[in-house]
């Protein structure tokens, strides 16, 4: 049987064996999915080892994507862009493909969500990995702006300028920054600590939508915050996790699986619903 694993540290917490799992009976592919959590200074070799032992091709989260990027044979151009691979896939002729699934994660949900995203004046906030792997598929959708605040401005303007090509983004200071915005997209990690990135009340408005990267069985920091400022339209990140694990089994499996079903299995799973 086909096995895969996700691979990260810590990794006991991740959802991917139950959402893949159900994939595979949904799509009633034969394979098995685990859990891999090696030593940070042990994940190269296991994952030679996973391979050499007959692995079909893995997920790798925090804090391996970095260091996954370098130790693959060739790059999708998504994975290129993004700096990091959070999914890789042995192909046919032996070769280990990086890809990076997060940023289609999050425009697929977004869009399941009814957010339009062409011509709208997004504000991406955080400028680490997951903002990275999200912008070029934020800037193939065409938004009018594309913000980038960050606490460390120089680190948001590297980035913008890194991505300059593919559309119009910029990178400002959270105290600069100016209204209104179509979409708020919050990529750091504050909310696993119950923090808020240092955002003006001013510039939530009842018609904006509100993204957190971040999930819980209770509204994440930001959301619960976003929600007291007025905003009518709040998504966490459960959907992206799953988006982002079916666009990886893509890549594996050439099929793709449907995902709200999977989704409602999820939540039901967390205790959200």
């Amino acid at each position: 049987m086909d096995r895969y694993l996700v691979f990260g540290h810590p990794v006991r917490h991740s959802k991917s064996p139950f959402i893949h799992t159900l994939f595979a009976r949904q799509t009633q592919q034969e394979l098995e999915y685990g859990l891999a959590e090696p030593a940070v200074d042990e994940f190269a070799q296991a994952l030679r080892t996973f391979f050499d032992q007959g692995g079909k091709g893995c997920n790798v989260t925090v804090p391996f994507k970095e260091q996954a990027f370098t130790l693959v044979d060739r790059l999708s151009p998504r994975a290129k862009r993004a700096g990091a691979v959070n999914t890789i896939k042995l192909t046919d002729d032996g070769v280990l493909l990086g890809d990076n699934t997060d940023g289609a994660g999050l425009v697929a949900d977004l869009k399941s969500h009814g957010v339009t995203l062409a011509d709208s004046r997004i504000l991406l906030l955080g400028a680490g990995g997951a903002a990275r792997g999200a912008l070029a598929p934020l800037l193939a959708e065409l938004p009018s702006e594309l913000v980038i605040a960050n606490r460390t401005h120089a680190k948001a303007q590297q980035l913008a300028a890194e991505f300059h090509d593919l559309g119009p983004v910029t990178a400002q200071t959270y105290e600069l920054l100016a209204g209104p915005f179509d979409l708020v997209i919050n990529s750091t990690s504050a909310s696993l600590q119950g923090e808020l990135p240092p955002l003006a009340p001013a510039l939530i408005h009842t018609d904006i939508a509100i993204y957190d990267m971040m999930y819980g069985a209770s509204d994440t920091a930001f959301i619960g915050w976003a929600k007291q400022q007025g905003a009518r339209q709040t998504m966490d990140g459960l959907g992206m996790l799953v988006e982002q694990a079916a666009e990886a089994f893509t890549v594996w499996r050439g099929i793709r699986p449907g995902t709200k079903q999977v989704l409602r299995e999820l939540k039901r799973n967390l205790g959200v619903i």
